[in-house]
């Protein structure tokens, strides 16, 4: 049976919508068609919400937990994912990959309706689509989507506007901080795509990062929610084939391999005018990758954590 993301995606934001004043979320219809989910822009949100928002990100597909962590002493939870579709997951889901613009409304689209939509060159290198009779998407932003939005995303998809259902959270919220931390498998593979390595060897996935301290702006949010991935994440990749390959390959995968590494994410952010197209593209992966392979039983580790800049960019 094909997996379906967008009906997976559904039930979580079903399940969240039934207990909305519990999880501090907020339903509403959107003028012209659509549902939107509010997760933190005029509510407060919630953990609870954070793991619904990156579960839907994840198309249903991965297990999302907190667990304990620290950064240096300081009790830090760890956003923890699990999969084994991390492909679809991830690549077909949960990456940013749909830019939404109306005016001067802009947000770059994840979940499960790029899978609907399919117009991003990765679904070519995945070889993954669906149609959905209803689409569900997840939007970083402070403000409501539009019903230009909506019809755009309808319009894609090749549903009706009432088919959309939008969620949304700030990079400087709860919510918002969690389902950028629970990206760490995401950055792993996209890595590796771009680094066209065989994505059919991926079989099934692990990751962890530090779920950043709630900051007091949006600005500085960017900055902790990366380095929470770029200098806390750790990624366990589970792959066949040789080990040559994987050996050639692995040093090229954490954000060590970037000339930028080595700084907080915000300092590196301004010495390019906060531009993101500036910052070496390499950067933007886990700190440390696991490759096992199942085929030969060997594991394979590179990069490694760097609690001292998270604990400079967290503030503890």
């Amino acid at each position: 049976m094909p997996l379906s993301l967008n009906r997976r995606a559904l039930e979580i934001v079903e399940s969240l919508a039934a207990r909305a004043g519990e999880a501090r979320v907020a339903v509403s219809d959107i003028e012209g068609g659509g549902r939107f989910v509010d997760c933190g822009i005029e509510v407060k949100g919630s953990l609870a919400a954070g793991l619904d928002l990156a579960r839907v990100c994840l198309g249903g597909l991965a297990q999302v937990d907190l667990v304990p962590g620290d950064v240096r002493g300081t009790a830090i939870p760890l956003v923890s994912v699990a999969t084994d579709h991390p492909v679809q997951a991830c690549l077909a889901s949960q990456y940013a990959g749909w830019a939404l613009k109306d005016g001067k409304f802009f947000a770059m689209g994840s979940g499960p309706m790029r899978a609907a939509a399919g117009a991003e060159a990765i679904f070519d290198v995945i070889g993954f689509r669906e149609d959905a009779p209803d689409v569900v998407g997840v939007l970083e932003t402070r403000k409501k989507p539009t019903a230009a939005i909506v019809a755009k995303i309808a319009a894609a998809c090749r549903v009706e506007p009432a088919r959309v259902t939008l969620m949304a959270a700030p990079t400087a919220s709860l919510a918002g901080g969690m389902q950028i931390a629970a990206r760490s498998v995401e950055t792993a593979i996209h890595k590796l795509a771009e680094l066209k390595f065989d994505l059919k060897r991926i079989v099934s996935a692990h990751g962890s990062a530090p779920l950043p301290p709630v900051s007091g702006s949006d600005l500085a949010a960017i900055g902790r929610t990366n380095d929470a991935i770029l200098y806390g994440a750790r990624v366990v990749l589970y792959l066949t084939g040789d080990d040559v390959s994987l050996a050639q390959v692995g040093p090229r995968v954490p954000s060590s391999a970037s000339r930028d590494f080595g700084e907080p994410f915000a300092t590196i952010f301004a010495r390019y005018d906060h531009d993101f197209y500036k910052v070496d593209p390499l950067l933007f992966s886990p700190a440390q990758v696991v490759l096992q392979n199942m085929d030969t039983g060997t594991t394979l580790v590179f990069g490694r954590p760097e609690p001292d800049i998270l604990a400079r960019s967290f503030g503890v």
